[in-house]
């Protein structure tokens, strides 16, 4: 790694203490204007808890102590590494979330790169077939796709791939009670995977497939493609040789962005195909007012998605060596 590309991620590693306080701070007080905590959740769950014993819990959980000293207390256990006890679960949320990260890193990748990836052969198709048949219907059904919910698509995956022509598994990360292991275990749970994975990234495929043809157009028109045409190159070999790296730009920045999105994303398609992932956690902390691990998990979330945004930096240097981070 050259000096400067190291200096500028010591850089970049330093500006994320005040970012991730930042979030951390505007996360707690975000959550903290919702009404209802894990105390009223757990009383209301046993059916007879009395006054008493609700403000019992309450006070063992800490909920009693005044906002600015719950934030001196939850700003303390970040900066030790420790993200507290579930309220409801009652196991530390470091664990939980641990238990869970990896599925939603998993099914996180395998979306983003089957959207990068047929968006941007998609997007390159388009522009070079720009006004014929082929470039219309590519664009008409990025469209259609993009206009259609995800949980509607998700649902009709379901009903096509795992009940009509019974292909695909319909939920779940793998087969229960199959004790599967090596290749066999990895090829059962990229066939779980399919359905979840094409749910969430096909709505970004059609956005990236329009970025990706405007800005292969844009680039179609600068000097250095007519020169490299006048050359005698084939259309193939200036598309994509010449013209992709350059029109790659947008298309990972944009891609940097919808990382959060992504997240969010999740935790429908989670719900929708039973996927232990992260989606599933904070969806569930949020039904039960559990403040601790609803907390832990967007920390950590935080943390996963402003460094999703460094390494698109780092990817600006590979694509253009002119841009030189300072």
């Amino acid at each position: 790694m050259r000096k400067t590309t190291l200096a500028f991620v010591v850089r970049r590693l330093l500006h994320l203490v005040p970012v991730v306080f930042a979030i951390a701070a505007m996360n707690f007080l975000l959550i903290k204007l919702a009404p209802g905590d894990a105390a009223d959740i757990l009383a209301g769950q046993m059916g007879h808890a009395t006054l008493e014993f609700t403000e019992q819990l309450r006070r063992s959980f800490g909920l009693d102590l005044p906002l600015a000293e719950q934030f001196v207390v939850y700003i303390g256990r970040l900066l030790r590494l420790d993200l507290g006890m579930s309220f409801i679960q009652g196991v530390p949320v470091l664990d939980l979330i641990a238990d869970r990260l990896l599925a939603t890193v998993i099914l996180m990748v395998v979306a983003i790169v089957l959207a990068v990836g047929v968006g941007v052969v998609l997007g390159v198709v388009a522009a070079r077939r720009r006004g014929t048949w082929i470039d219309t219907v590519i664009s008409v059904s990025a469209l259609i796709v993009y206009a259609t919910p995800a949980f509607w698509l998700g649902l009709m995956l379901i009903v096509l791939f795992s009940i009509v022509f019974d292909l695909l598994p319909s939920g779940g990360m793998m087969k229960i009670g199959a004790d599967l292991s090596g290749f066999a275990y990895a090829l059962d749970v990229a066939r779980h995977l399919i359905l979840p994975a094409a749910t969430l990234g096909l709505f970004y495929v059609a956005i990236y497939t329009r970025l990706m043809r405007a800005a292969m157009l844009e680039v179609y028109s600068l000097d250095f493609i007519t020169m490299a045409r006048a050359k005698g190159l084939s259309e193939t070999t200036v598309a994509w040789t010449h013209a992709l790296r350059n029109a790659l730009l947008p298309v990972v920045t944009l891609a940097g962005v919808q990382i959060g999105h992504l997240l969010g994303g999740s935790i429908l398609v989670e719900t929708v195909f039973g996927w232990p992932g992260l989606g599933r956690l904070v969806f569930d902390a949020l039904l039960q007012r559990d403040l601790n691990l609803l907390l832990g998990i967007l920390f950590v979330s935080s943390i996963v998605v402003v460094i999703a945004n460094l390494i698109v930096d780092l990817l600006y240097g590979f694509l253009d060596p002119r841009i030189v981070h300072k």
